[in-house]
């Protein structure tokens, strides 16, 4: 499918649930959240008749999100159901990791291509002081065995001025022996993310230059718009997502889906409409397809976090998925 932009939309995120067994500092307050109510997410054969459609309008990508996409019963027969329609050529995950050693060998079953594992500290201190949560090993022991499986791996690390900084060089470490990109996000001031000061990558990248000799990969890795660099002699690879300090939005591909089945075309704005309510009125399949035709078609032309704007999403992260 192709917007007015003339980008080509073949990926689409979809957030199974607004719930999360951690605390992130930059996502969501200790105090927790207003949780929405069981009846009001999508129900799984209302996210794979989505898929289908999105399929044919020529959506070829998935990746399950969350809240924590693990935390949702029976998510591998979802993974199973998507991946074998017509025109899905990859599911993925983004997960913290937490659940990931004991679903693992389930997930590889039913056809999982790929894992992106939030982790933005190897220090159990630090982690927890970000998380509020003592689980780190856990996280760890899934990271390994997934690594020790062959499954496809991205670790998306967020730096954090006075939380992490000094010790992001830990995480590039991992990428000399190991088969897998560490990606530096910066953060985007979305709910609580306002509530810290973003960290340019160009910064981060010139630290990873005092330790190790880099250079700067050709072409694209996966679906996203990260520039990557790699260690001399590493098996792995350093990426960068720079959303704020160089904005991607001529390229982007994606759309996003809520977990209360809103159909989000921009990670900033709160354009978009409601597949959920569409679905519950029993619409069919050729008449949803016509409707996220015309809606994704209008997908906007940037994202503007760094302007006060009326398009603004109210939304949190983990409302939306990233």
């Amino acid at each position: 499918m192709i917007d007015h932009k003339g980008r080509k939309i073949d990926y689409m995120r979809i957030s199974l649930t607004d719930r999360c067994n951690l605390r992130c500092k930059y996502c969501m307050p200790d105090e927790g959240v207003s949780l929405l109510r069981h009846e009001d997410i999508l129900s799984y054969e209302e996210i794979i008749k989505i898929v289908r459609v999105a399929a044919n309008l020529g959506i070829s990508k998935i990746r399950l999100t969350g809240g924590e996409p693990l935390l949702r019963k029976n998510i591998t027969y979802l993974v199973k159901s998507i991946k074998n329609i017509k025109g899905i050529e990859e599911v993925s995950i983004t997960t913290n990791g937490i659940l990931l050693e004991r679903l693992l060998d389930d997930l590889i079953e039913a056809g999982l291509d790929r894992i992106n594992l939030s982790l933005d500290t190897m220090n159990c201190a630090t982690y927890k002081e970000i998380t509020g949560s003592d689980k780190l090993q856990k996280v760890l022991n899934g990271l390994y065995k997934a690594l020790d499986s062959g499954l496809k791996v991205k670790i998306n690390v967020v730096p954090l001025r006075g939380y992490n900084i000094d010790e992001l060089i830990d995480l590039v470490k991992l990428t000399i022996d190991r088969q897998l990109d560490v990606r530096f996000i910066e953060l985007m001031p979305i709910g609580l993310g306002k509530n810290f000061d973003s960290i340019e990558n160009e910064d981060i990248l010139k630290e990873i230059k005092k330790e190790y000799k880099i250079h700067k990969m050709l072409g694209t890795i996966g679906n996203g718009p990260a520039v990557y660099y790699k260690i001399q002699e590493g098996k792995g690879s350093i990426g960068f997502i720079s959303p704020l300090s160089h904005q991607f939005c001529k390229e982007c591909n994606r759309i996003r889906l809520t977990a209360e089945g809103f159909l989000k075309l921009c990670l900033h704005s709160n354009k978009g409409i409601s597949l959920r309510d569409l679905l519950r009125k029993n619409i069919s399949e050729n008449e949803l397809e016509e409707i996220m035709r015309t809606i994704i078609a209008l997908k906007p032309d940037r994202h503007h976090f760094q302007e006060d704007t009326e398009n603004e999403d109210s939304r949190r992260m983990h409302q939306i998925g990233g």
